[in-house]
């Protein structure tokens, strides 16, 4: 049975039972995700604990709290080197449909090495616990008095428990009974978290010319001089000055991804190539915080800068070598780390050339279901799932959910959203980094990921549905489960919202001082670099495959599929112009003489009426959009299989598809693929020097290459110009003389090319002169 790969609408209970279908405006907080009831425990602290080592070592004492409700059992970190007032101040939350206990027992114990001994206990019944619904205030906790078997004082415990949901502060940060088998410092992995990425700067550095340099050795050789630039991992270096001199010079700019807050240094390094030998000349440091901050296109001023460390005979000198530069931080860019054409953000580094919020982007991540089996653990298949979302700058991660594969999640974040053409990117992974896994450095696998365009949902509704996470591999395309997710875009302003799409997609200086395909794509793998690095160093980290899978961070390839799937929309881009080129020839074959007459009756009334033009095309425009409303998409857009061709693929391009840079492949496969890739190039080939042939003909109207032809050409012009000026001939009778020259009937023209066309087809091309 053939996968489903389509997209469902869903009805979950959202919104209190208010939501069906998802057609509804909800506007209260939490209203996107189902409401899960927990019960929160928080241990605070303990007070004269009767501890057997009191007295012993200097009073050390190592306390620990254990929560234990039916099965699940939960426990304070211990601490060491403490004494008889510990203070742990943790949040413990139990999912309330799944207790099975009528009753909280909170044990206070003490750490050893065989058995943990026993100091007191708590007991406390369900029902005499209370319910908190926020926006009320936390619950003051309470001291409670420890219970021994021997009824004597041991010692009391700080603590409240209350009833509540996932709207609770304490929810992001509470130990969760869906961890119950992950343990020690494993634990911070699987709970939920939004991270913020770093400020990103264009740092542009303008290498002007050098002075006064002192070029060791040799004094009469012409020195072959560059600049090397380095800003962290990132190193670039300028062309060899065409000068050859000791005052060269380059004016070449090179551009950097700096991050704040600034703590990396710009080196520079005058470098002598001297027969494949490099020969330092001097360097200068740079902290970013002496650079320039530009927001606008006006240059910035030159500043030179004394090179230092170029060796012995630079030092023995009374003057320094120079270099003089233009460092500026970019901050009228956008820093691309997404691809161009599916960014969530496009506003300058600059906070004062922001535009205003439009409106809010609101989405709960309700759960997944019918996960594909990920890992082993303990003999049995098992996926820990935890899902992350980017919008802008903000990245929120939910919590893992340990041991299932419909993991439900239910939880809701908010993005300010400047641009509705923007992308909302979300994937899901399973996490490596709990108990069990081997390996030194395990990583996070993806087992998907879907990207919603803003503007292609309805303003102020509620979208539910449940998307199909699809994943490429060697074998093929394949369906890793599903994702239930409640969306909705919110603009409180239709004016500001219909401003947003007369702006200018990008800030202003990407288009005073554009940057090359080939800068925007360097820039962005470094920008990729930072914020992969940074992420990850997070507490929990947003590890480095995560960041580059939601950013799609890989390098874009060749792939046959890729290529035939491009193809296929630029055909399908140019379907109106082909569907009326195909008109166009039914109607000069006559097959139907009476749309023929009607199509000959309105060419006269535009010949004769010109000013009708316009208003019809227009009103045609607006007749077609209203009809084609009826078919008007009703689902939020995804991944779509077919128009990827991924159904239609076969093994052996899959395999070339993921093969690697530079190939592993050797051999005949090799030698197959490139003799197909040749085949599909000569056919690009043939159908650019055909394009090429009909360009030259069109410049060899003047170019007298064919005297005779030129002639012809230029005869036609002045007779032209002669009749037109003269008034002989209307224009308007010229055009409905080609007009109906042209829809003729067949029985007075059999497809033959008029004389026109037979003189074009006569001018010469360059064809004769390539090899």
């Amino acid at each position: 049975m053939p996968e489903n790969f389509s997209l469902k609408e869903t009805k979950p209970n959202i919104g209190g039972g208010r939501v069906s279908g998802g057609r509804e405006k909800l506007t209260s907080s939490f209203d996107l995700v189902e409401v899960t009831h927990f019960l929160f425990v928080r241990v605070v602290k303990a007070r004269d604990l009767a501890c057997s080592n009191a007295n012993v070592g200097g009073g050390v004492c190592h306390t620990f709290v254990e929560i234990k409700i039916g099965n699940y059992k939960g426990s304070t970190k211990y601490l060491e080197m403490n004494k008889r007032n510990p203070e742990w101040n943790q949040v413990f939350a139990f999912t309330k449909d799944r207790i099975q206990s009528l009753s909280v027992e909170i044990t206070v114990r003490e750490k050893e090495f065989v058995n943990d001994e026993f100091i007191g206990k708590i007991a406390i019944d369900m029902s005499d616990i209370p319910t908190r619904v926020p926006p009320d205030s936390p619950l003051a906790p309470q001291w409670y008095k420890l219970e021994a078997e021997a009824n004597s004082s041991v010692g009391e415990l700080m603590m409240i428990l209350w009833f509540g949901t996932q709207a609770d502060e304490v929810f992001i940060d509470a130990w969760h009974s869906d961890v119950a088998s992950v343990s020690g410092d494993s634990i911070t992995n699987t709970r939920s978290k939004v991270y913020l990425s770093p400020r990103l700067w264009y740092l542009r550095v303008n290498i002007i010319e050098a002075q006064d340099l002192v070029v060791p050795g040799d004094k009469n050789r012409n020195p072959e001089v560059y600049v090397k630039a380095a800003l962290g991992n990132v190193k670039l270096r300028t062309r060899v000055s065409a000068d050859k001199s000791l005052n060269p010079r380059w004016n070449e700019d090179l551009m950097f991804v700096a991050v704040e807050p600034f703590y990396d240094h710009l080196v520079l390094t005058v470098v002598d190539k001297n027969n494949e030998e490099e020969i330092s000349l001097g360097r200068c440091m740079v902290h970013l915080s002496e650079a320039y901050i530009r927001w606008l296109p006006e240059p910035v001023g030159a500043k030179w800068y004394n090179l230092e460390g170029g060796g012995d005979v630079v030092e023995e000198l009374k003057f320094a070598s120079k270099l003089n530069m233009r460092i500026s931080l970019d901050g009228g860019y956008h820093v691309f780390d997404e691809s161009i054409d599916c960014s969530s953000d496009y506003r300058a580094t600059f906070k004062g050339l922001w535009p205003p919020a439009i409106g809010v982007l609101e989405l709960g991540i309700i759960g997944a279901s019918v996960l594909v089996p990920m890992k082993s653990r303990d003999g049995r298949e098992t996926t820990d799932a935890y899902c992350v979302a980017k919008y802008g700058p903000k990245w929120v991660r939910t919590r893992t959910v340990v041991n299932s594969f419909s993991p439900k999640w239910n939880e809701q974040y908010t993005w300010e959203v400047y641009d509705p053409y923007t992308v909302l990117i979300i994937g899901i992974f399973d996490n490596c980094h709990l108990n069990g896994e081997k390996g030194p450095n395990p990583k996070d696998p993806s087992i998907g990921k879907l990207r919603i365009r803003l503007s292609t949902l309805s303003t102020n509704r509620v979208y539910t549905y449940s998307y199909p996470l699809i994943a490429l591999q060697p074998s093929g395309v394949k369906k890793m489960g599903e994702i239930q997710l409640a969306l909705r875009f919110t603009s409180p302003s239709y004016t500001s919202l219909l401003a947003a799409y007369a702006r200018p997609l990008f800030p202003k200086m990407h288009y005073i001082h554009p940057l090359s395909v080939y800068q925007l794509d360097s820039l962005r793998q470094q920008a990729i670099g930072i914020l992969c690095s940074r992420l990850s160093s997070a507490e929990p980290p947003l590890r480095t495959e995560v960041t580059g899978f939601m950013l799609d961070a890989g390098y874009q390839l060749w792939s046959p599929r890729k290529a035939k799937a491009n193809t296929e929309r630029l055909m399908d881009a140019v379907h109106v112009i082909t569907e009326a080129w195909k008109w166009f020839d039914t109607i000069k074959k006559w097959n139907n003489p009476a749309a023929n007459v009607l199509v000959i009756v309105l060419y006269l009334v535009v010949v004769f009426y010109p000013s009708l033009v316009l208003p019809t095309l227009l009103i045609y425009c607006f007749l077609i959009g209203i009809w084609q409303y009826r078919k008007r998409p009703r689902d939020p857009t995804h991944v779509d299989i077919k128009l990827s061709l991924a159904d239609s693929t076969n093994a052996d391009e899959w395999d070339e598809e993921f093969d690697t840079f530079p190939s592993s492949k050797q051999g005949e496969v090799l030698r197959m693929r490139y003799d197909r890739l040749r085949s599909m190039a000569g056919k690009v080939m043939v159908m650019v020097g055909d394009l090429a042939t009909q360009g030259e003909r069109l410049t060899a109207l003047w170019s007298w290459q064919d005297p005779i032809a030129s002639a012809i050409f230029l005869a036609l012009c002045v007779m032209a110009a002669v009749v037109f000026c003269s008034g002989l001939v209307p224009p308007r009778c010229i055009l409905v003389m080609v007009g109906l020259f042209v829809m003729r009937p067949p029985s007075l023209g059999i497809g033959i090319p008029c004389a026109p066309q037979n003189v074009f087809g006569r001018f010469p091309t360059k064809t004769d002169c390539m090899l």
